[in-house]
């Protein structure tokens, strides 16, 4: 049986992807790895490089997205960052931005925080602690 190597993607609704599209670039610092337009047969998508392997995507629909917290009232799903100074630093531009955001807190393996996106989809942006 062949090994894991990790989440290939997650798969996000909008009803503006080009608005969302820009929060994760502009803002989380991810990278557009290709469009595809509207067809008869299916929406419009983007996928956005968030990592060396890991891609987010983003299909616009006509429904709003769940904006709903997990059980552990976390978003669910997250983004990782490399050092506890970049998630400061990610913390810092998205305030600056205007964007809601968490603060920062300590768990037993990493450092995570809170954002919104812009469709109100939570989202915990995080970076691994050392380990001792």
């Amino acid at each position: 049986m062949p090994d894991l190597h990790g989440i290939n993607h997650v798969t996000l609704s909008t009803t503006d992807l080009d608005r969302l599209v820009e929060y994760y670039t502009g803002l989380l610092g991810a990278r557009l790895a290709f469009e595809r337009a509207a067809t008869a047969s299916g929406p419009r998508v983007a996928v956005l490089d968030v990592g060396e392997n890991d891609h987010l995507m983003m299909v616009e629909t006509g429904t709003a997205p769940t904006t709903d917290l997990d059980p552990l009232n976390r978003a669910g799903w997250g983004l990782r960052v490399g050092t506890y100074e970049q998630l400061c630093e990610v913390r810092e531009h998205m305030l600056g931005a205007g964007c809601p955001v968490g603060e920062i807190e300590t768990l037993p393996t990493q450092w995570t925080m809170t954002a919104h996106d812009p469709d109100g989809r939570p989202v915990d942006v995080r970076a691994h602690r050392p380990r001792t």
